[in-house]
């Protein structure tokens, strides 16, 4: 079976070495065998593992509750519900959080027209509207 350096894992998912170490210290990586002289030897279900760490953490999941995702994780069939609830929250987070993103991109699409309109006419006053009585000018 092939196995992997920590600075392999970290090129590969886009992590510094210290942030592994860091994992590792913080418990989130109990799978990771040893070699005799203390050296992480990584396995293809490892970076599996990592990369399930950093979608939680990219959800905005603190370590602590991932370390408890981990732990369930270890625990077997009798911690599922846990994991699958853990994991419909986390769905719902991200929802929410695609809704906000949602929001802001149309703010953005807004401005970007706005520039634009005021680039082509070659300025920003085409956007000024002078109001007399009903009538709107330009």
């Amino acid at each position: 079976m092939k196995t992997y350096s920590i600075s392999e894992v970290a090129k590969e998912l886009n992590l510094t070495v210290y942030t592994l170490r860091y994992y590792d210290k913080e418990g989130l990586m109990p799978f990771v065998e040893r070699s005799g002289n203390g050296t992480r030897l990584f396995k293809e279900s490892d970076i599996g593992a990592l990369k399930i760490i950093e979608c939680l953490k990219s959800t905005g999941m603190p370590i602590k509750e991932i370390k408890t995702f981990i732990d369930w994780c270890s625990e077997g069939d009798g911690t599922l519900q846990q994991r699958y609830d853990m994991f419909m929250e986390r769905k719902a987070d991200v929802e929410a959080q695609m809704e906000e993103l949602k929001k802001t991109m149309e703010v953005i699409e807004h401005k970007c027209l706005y520039y634009k309109t005021a680039l082509e006419a070659g300025t920003e006053d085409i956007h000024k509207h002078v109001h007399i009585g009903n009538s709107v000018k330009n």
